[in-house]
């Protein structure tokens, strides 16, 4: 018998949530997705102490206020972390506009351009890179002025259906709309314990990928951020998952039979609606679920993303 992680394979497109390379390598997911989290991580490993030197070293050979060369600095770890995942999976990687943008169309649109030239420089064309944006109302305006350039996005931090219908909207590449944190909020909010069937974020993701299925949209449903391998296998079949090593491992050592679970030859019917800003934003808010989530997610990348440059800042001041 195979195990549940290729029988996954067969139905659905295989993600890594990590940074980290043997991990990637040994695994062999088609895509990768990195955030400032993943970012730090990666580079508090030896196999990255060659790339920080050298993004150390170009810091040093620029001038302008120091805030600012430790902030190209960080994105050029960014990237140089993104490249080396690039190298050894087959498919794309994602790369995440910073989280102080969150609110900033024009300056999103402006930092999804240098991290598309960064890659270039290394080799990597935008084909092989996804824009990563948080799924606020400028972000998903950003993605779609992005998308009409050619460049493709995936719109994170998405806990609920009118985020993921604005997305749709806008043309988004994909989407990551968020399983394990919708989990945790409603854990703490009702005390109430959830099986794979009834948890909260696989519902939603659910629910998500019923109407864009059928409604014809074409954008990628990819299930993130998992609490336990029961939420993923209640997610089989959906467009991509995206999974953390020590998930993949799990599935990898079970042998037992992995029921499809999502399919779009099986979907229900569903109109199809449209939101302008003050629609969305209302909605949103009735979401007390999403509308904390998202706030909460945007404030945890920010920090990872001044620990990251702070590292920064630390390194070029020795």
């Amino acid at each position: 018998m195979t195990s549940k992680l290729e029988q996954l394979r067969s139905m659905t497109t295989v993600v890594a949530d990590t940074g980290d390379i043997e991990a990637v390598a040994r695994l062999k997911p088609v895509d990768c997705t990195t955030n400032p989290t993943i970012v730090l991580k990666a580079l508090g490993t030896h196999m990255f102490d060659d790339t920080f030197k050298e993004a150390i070293a170009w810091g040093r050979s620029k001038g302008g206020a120091s805030e600012a060369v430790a902030a190209a600095v960080a994105d050029r770890l960014a990237v140089a972390v993104g490249a080396a995942l690039a190298k050894i999976v087959p498919g794309r990687v994602s790369t995440e506009v910073d989280a102080d943008l969150s609110f900033d169309m024009q300056g999103s649109i402006a930092k999804a351009h240098e991290i598309i030239s960064g890659y270039k420089e290394r080799g990597i064309e935008r084909e092989r890179v996804l824009i990563k944006l948080a799924s606020t109302w400028e972000g998903i305006r950003a993605a779609e002025v992005l998308q009409s350039e050619g460049i493709d996005c995936n719109l994170t931090l998405l806990f609920s259906k009118a985020q993921a219908i604005a997305c749709a909207e806008a043309n988004a590449f994909l989407i990551s709309p968020f399983v394990g944190r919708i989990l945790d909020w409603y854990k703490k909010s009702t005390g109430d314990t959830y099986t794979a069937e009834t948890d909260p974020g696989v519902l939603s993701v659910r629910s998500i990928y019923n109407y864009y299925k059928a409604n014809g949209i074409k954008t990628v449903v990819m299930g993130a951020s998992f609490r336990n391998a029961g939420e993923i296998e209640a997610l089989a079949g959906c467009d991509r998952l995206t999974i953390a090593p020590a998930l993949l491992d799990e599935l990898d050592a079970d042998k037992g039979t992995l029921e499809r679970k999502l399919a779009p030859e099986a979907t229900v019917p569903e109109p199809r609606i449209s939101l302008d800003e003050k629609a969305f934003r209302w909605m949103l808010n009735e979401d007390a679920m999403a509308t904390e989530k998202l706030a909460e997610g945007i404030r945890a990348f920010y920090k990872d993303l001044v620990a990251l440059r702070e590292k920064v800042a630390k390194a070029l001041a020795e």
